[in-house]
């Protein structure tokens, strides 16, 4: 596996992101893999390293660059429920301050690199992201409807724009809830406003999970749930990103 980081120039600076993609030749589609609050850092490292194993180019970007390089704030190796809130109250100023309008914005620059690499064959892209990532996942596929395959969101407030944003994708999509974060009503609502959309999807809660249940380095982690996530994501890729 092949890892490097890179920088993206955006309207507002450059953007630094990972990438991993596989040590053989030729191209690959590409996953663009937005990453929960915390940032760019091992466990995200090591999650796109495992599916650029899958044979893809994952670019995860840091999101709050406008704010510094990543990691925009200090991390400890593990972030336990008791550094959780010092550290979200670190970030929230940042979280705040990412807006639809920049995170369209970004999502042109990040989609307009990977069209650039020759790492990438031709063709449409798959989104992913964790948390806030995965809205950020979402805001990319609405905005970019002929350009995103595929959209995937995991523990995240996908639905934090309103169904407008949700009825403009064309791309395949899953999500994958926590337990704690939507009730069955809420995810039935939820999923009325996908179906009317006319899009392919699936959305789900993932039994018995808390909100991060996929990050590997926090006290949510559920090794059951991520490879649920895997479970779903993989397949989603395959179908959608088979031609590109």
């Amino acid at each position: 596996m092949l890892t490097e980081t890179v920088y993206i120039p955006t309207a507002d600076g450059r953007a630094d992101a990972f990438a991993a993609f596989p040590d053989t030749d030729g191209q690959r589609p590409a996953v663009l893999m937005y990453p929960d609050g915390f940032g760019i850092r091992p466990a995200l490292r090591q999650m796109a390293c495992d599916l650029a194993g899958h044979g893809y180019y994952v670019l995860v970007p840091n999101m709050f660059y406008r704010h510094g390089p990543a990691p925009v704030v200090e991390l400890p190796e593990h972030i336990g429920d008791e550094a959780r809130a010092a550290i979200l109250n670190d970030l929230l100023p940042m979280i705040t301050a990412h807006t639809a309008d920049r995170a369209r914005s970004d999502a042109g620059a990040y989609l307009g690199f990977l069209a650039g690499r020759p790492e990438v064959c031709p063709g449409p892209v798959a989104v992913t992201g964790y948390c806030i990532g995965g809205l950020q996942a979402v805001r990319t596929a609405a905005a970019q409807p002929g350009r995103v395959a595929a959209v995937a969101a995991f523990h995240a407030p996908v639905g934090a724009d309103g169904p407008d944003i949700l009825s403009r994708i064309t791309a395949e999509m899953h999500f994958g809830h926590a337990q704690s974060d939507l009730t069955p009503a809420a995810l039935g609502k939820l999923n009325d406003t996908l179906s009317a959309a006319g899009a392919g999807y699936t959305s789900e809660i993932y039994p018995g999970t808390v909100h991060g249940f996929t990050m590997s380095d926090t006290d949510a982690f559920d090794p059951a749930a991520l490879q649920r996530h895997w479970d779903r994501l993989l397949p989603l890729l395959g179908r959608t990103l088979a031609n590109a």
